[in-house]
């Protein structure tokens, strides 16, 4: 009876780890700042492991280079750009790769000015001037179909290529007149160089006419094939870590920190305060829950991509792009 106690618990014991076992391997858009606090926070509190898996979290080097490291199967999941996306399933139609879950239903994609410098929230303040554009920039990307929508003439602007790094303080030191950017990035970057508040100007082009999408989590469709509740189950964790996020985005702060011990507590909480408010929280997400998409408006952003990013005639469809059926469902999606 002894050996037969000692066999079931083991045998519990077994099945119980064989469910905590299942790995996944995650990148990131970029380095550990506050807008990835969910992640963490899903890691942290437990949530990716109360669903049997055990996830590893790396740091991307831009929204648009983390599609190729889950293409690949380099990751088994990833955060990224979905206009990028589509852009690389436009050209490969066998791309392995799919979005399951938006994370910012509005863009940050903007164009940072200094107003001393004639940058105005107005796009047309930008005729005429010298913008700083990082070539893998996401923001950049769109800056072609930015041009058709709100009218600009551009025979006068430059666009000078400038590396990450750079950007931010190439403005401030008034090397360039703007540059593109996340606005929740740049314009918290740009405070910490010391740019006065009251000098930024933001020019958000989600609000002046690129009704887009922004940051999707991402997957390998060979991955999600084999291990489609895995998938279901990282899902349901990160809206957690999300939701948690949105309810109280300085208590998300800590989790960052613990990463990157380098960042000030006081601008992540900015910088978080200003992702909550412009891409994670926004009116749609309030009226329909958090992760899910308008088919719609998915279809209507591949027509900007044609003339911002040179999508051909005959694109992904919405329903190859994004796949909502790793979603829970809407009642478990609701903001507090």
């Amino acid at each position: 009876m002894r050996r037969l106690l000692c066999f079931a618990l083991a045998t519990t014991l077994c099945a119980s780890a064989a469910i905590a076992q299942t790995d996944v391997k995650f990148t990131l858009d970029w380095k550990f700042e506050a807008p990835s606090a969910p992640f963490f926070i899903a890691q942290d509190r437990g949530y990716f492991e109360e669903e049997g898996l055990n996830v590893t979290i790396d740091s991307g080097a831009g929204s648009r280079e983390s599609i190729p490291r889950v293409a690949t199967g380099a990751y088994d999941m990833g955060f990224g750009d979905i206009n990028a996306l589509i852009k690389l399933m436009d050209e490969q139609p066998d791309l392995k790769v799919k979005a399951v879950m938006m994370a910012y239903e509005r863009p940050p994609f903007a164009v940072i000015g200094r107003k001393s410098q004639g940058v105005t929230e107005d796009p047309k303040s930008l005729e005429g001037k010298t913008l700083g554009a990082p070539p893998p920039d996401a923001a950049f990307g769109q800056w072609p179909a930015f041009v058709e929508v709100a009218g600009l003439d551009t025979s006068g602007i430059t666009i000078e290529n400038v590396g990450f790094p750079v950007r931010e303080p190439m403005l401030a030191q008034g090397q360039v007149d703007a540059i593109f950017g996340f606005s929740f990035s740049s314009v918290i970057n740009l405070k910490a160089q010391g740019v006065d508040e009251d000098d930024i100007a933001l020019i958000m082009m989600g609000e002046h006419g690129l009704d887009l999408y922004g940051n999707v989590v991402m997957v390998n469709t060979d991955f999600a094939a084999e291990n489609p509740e895995a998938v279901k189950g990282f899902v349901r964790a990160l809206i957690r870590g999300y939701l948690d996020t949105i309810q109280d985005p300085a208590a998300s702060v800590p989790y960052v920190l613990k990463r990157n011990g380098v960042l000030d507590e006081a601008v992540e909480i900015d910088r978080i305060n200003m992702a909550v408010e412009g891409s994670m929280a926004t009116p749609a997400v309030r009226e329909n829950g958090f992760g899910g998409v308008d088919m719609a408006k998915l279809a209507k952003s591949i027509e900007y991509l044609k003339t911002s990013m040179g999508v051909s005639d005959t694109p992904p469809a919405p329903e190859r792009v994004f796949d909502s059926s790793y979603l829970p469902p809407a009642e478990e999606r609701m903001l507090p």
